[in-house]
């Protein structure tokens, strides 16, 4: 696991250069992905032997008709439902994966709520309040970013609502 300050950061990723460009202090942590892992958050938390409750999945979702962010933490799973309440919809499904690559310009499992080519509603899990740090895919599978939630949810122009279980 190698960490690099922003100040360390040579090129990056769309959410890395977002995160330099608004100012935001930040970590990068990079590790080695391991294709054959079931789950990408996981592998995530694993490697960087931070608690899965504040590694979090940036997931996209369909509701009524309009591509979401929702950003959970990987130690739990996206209540549709939930996610739909909290931007005044009535129905969410997930949405199709190619789509959603095609929309925010990253690959799934690298998916980031930062530097998304076309700026979504996003919808952050409340439970990232209760840590001074949370850590989001940069933008590739194998690199997280590190941040206060706080400054995720300006960045992101997050709702914060209870939408894990």
């Amino acid at each position: 696991m190698a960490k690099k300050s922003k100040k360390q950061q040579s090129g990056g990723t769309p959410a890395t250069v977002a995160l330099t460009a608004a100012g935001v202090t930040y970590t990068v942590h990079a590790y080695d992905h391991d294709p054959s892992h079931p789950s990408y958050g996981e592998e995530a938390a694993e490697a960087m032997g931070v608690s899965p409750d504040r590694v979090f999945k940036t997931l996209v979702a369909d509701v009524d008709g309009t591509l979401t962010v929702a950003v959970v933490p990987v130690a739990g799973q996206l209540d549709l439902k939930a996610l739909a309440a909290a931007v005044g919809g009535k129905r969410a499904a997930m949405a199709d994966p190619a789509l959603a690559e095609r929309t925010t310009g990253y690959v799934r499992g690298g998916i980031s709520p930062l530097g998304q080519r076309k700026k979504l509603p996003t919808v952050l899990d409340a439970s990232a309040a209760a840590h001074a740090t949370i850590c989001v895919s940069a933008g590739r599978r194998g690199l997280e970013v590190e941040l206060a939630p706080e400054d995720l949810q300006k960045l992101t122009e997050a709702v914060l609502a209870p939408i894990g279980r």
